[in-house]
């Protein structure tokens, strides 16, 4: 029998540009909000796993927690990375190899776009030079095959982007905190057709840190635990259209890394899509949002257009989307963003979400992450 698993503590710190503080700064102060979430101290973590894309190595944070020797395990696995972090933070338990374990995410981001070199992700330097290595066109060409198929339109992008802004004024933790109007994101300058300037969350700053624990520990403990029904973490498929190999090949739809997580999570919970009340979908630019909500099974391909015009995806619709704004409100900081979403269900399910709270007392919960060159992570929760 699995060894059941609860976070018994999430913490973040402030997301966004912070002049003068450094990206491990801001996964001390996460933790450090984690560890009071839970009532612990740095030494009841028996092991601990983090990471993040561009600022340093998570166990180094040790000269700043305290040297407690426990093992720490350093993450890099793209924008997976803090769901690769907790998916090990919660084998760790599973395994009996700890009562207590941490997973840690992090990234303080330059401005300006992400910059991959080619041969870091197995290509050639040509494909570079081509220019295949900027992600933004990967995702207008994307969305913009989706469209095309599923009769999505451009104003839905739109409306996408303007609920982010609309949850991110709503969350205190959030980066951008002004709502936008509809029509002043799709008059925006265009970035990569059909993909306006205000339609891409920013590379970012933040940090963020989960605790989970075994029954034992959290019978010991009280509090307010949240059970972690499922995790899991999948790769590409042969043929899948993905960020550094965008081409369809053969005949059919490609595959797809999200679908494939998300219906693994589901299978794993013993619930299915329409048990979710409230939901997280990496949303890296609109179209993503828009995709992921079939990707993972929360609708049929074409149905978004007339659920997201109807409301369904606000915090008082049927399935309520990135309630907390989602990356497009509160930037990418690589490391952090799949722990963030953990954060905000987590945040949900316990009723203690202020201005953006979900009405109904939710009970189920669902995260999505996806990233280059095709990794997916997704978790379901409940209380």
């Amino acid at each position: 029998m699995t060894q059941t698993v609860s976070i018994i503590g999430a913490g973040l710190s402030q997301f966004g540009r912070q002049p003068g503080v450094t990206g491990r700064k801001m996964a001390v102060t996460a933790i450090g909000n984690a560890l009071d979430d839970a009532g612990l101290t740095w030494p009841d973590v028996q092991v601990a796993f983090g990471g993040s894309d561009g600022s340093g190595l998570a166990d180094t944070l040790v000269a700043e927690l305290g040297f407690t020797g426990i093992p720490f395990t350093n993450v890099k696995n793209g924008c997976a990375t803090g769901g690769s972090a907790l998916f090990s933070a919660v084998n760790a338990v599973r395994a009996g190899a700890a009562d207590i374990a941490l997973a840690v995410g992090f990234d303080k981001h330059p401005r300006g776009a992400f910059d991959p070199t080619p041969a870091e992700w197995g290509l050639p330097e040509g494909y570079g030079e081509a220019g295949l290595m900027v992600t933004t066109q990967f995702f207008g060409s994307k969305i913009e095959r989706y469209m095309h198929q599923h009769n999505i339109s451009r104003e839905t992008l739109a409306r996408v982007a303007a609920k982010a802004y609309r949850n991110g004024v709503l969350n205190p933790n959030a980066w951008r905190r002004e709502a936008m109007s509809v029509e002043a994101i799709a008059g925006a300058d265009m970035v990569n057709d059909p993909l306006t300037r205000y339609m891409f969350c920013s590379p970012g700053e933040g940090g963020a840190a989960v605790i989970v624990a075994n029954e034992a520990a959290v019978r010991r403990l009280g509090g307010r635990p949240v059970q972690l029904r499922a995790i899991t973490h999948r790769t590409r498929r042969f043929g899948s259209f993905e960020v550094f190999s965008p081409a369809v090949q053969g005949e059919g739809e490609p595959p797809s890394v999200s679908a494939d997580a998300a219906k693994a999570a589901f299978e794993q919970a013993g619930v299915a899509p329409s048990d979710i009340d409230v939901a997280q979908l990496q949303d890296t630019e609109s179209g993503a949002e828009i995709m992921h909500m079939a990707e993972c099974g929360f609708c049929e391909p074409g149905e978004q257009e007339e659920l997201i015009a109807a409301g369904a995806t606000e915090i008082n619709g049927s399935i309520p989307v990135n309630t907390d704004g989602g990356c497009i409100a509160n930037g990418e900081p690589i490391g952090a963003s799949g722990l963030r979403q953990v954060y905000e269900i987590v945040t949900q399910l316990r009723g203690e979400a202020g201005a953006r709270q979900v009405p109904g007392s939710p009970t189920t919960g669902f995260t999505h992450v996806y990233g280059a060159p095709g990794i997916s992570a997704c978790t379901v929760l409940s209380v």
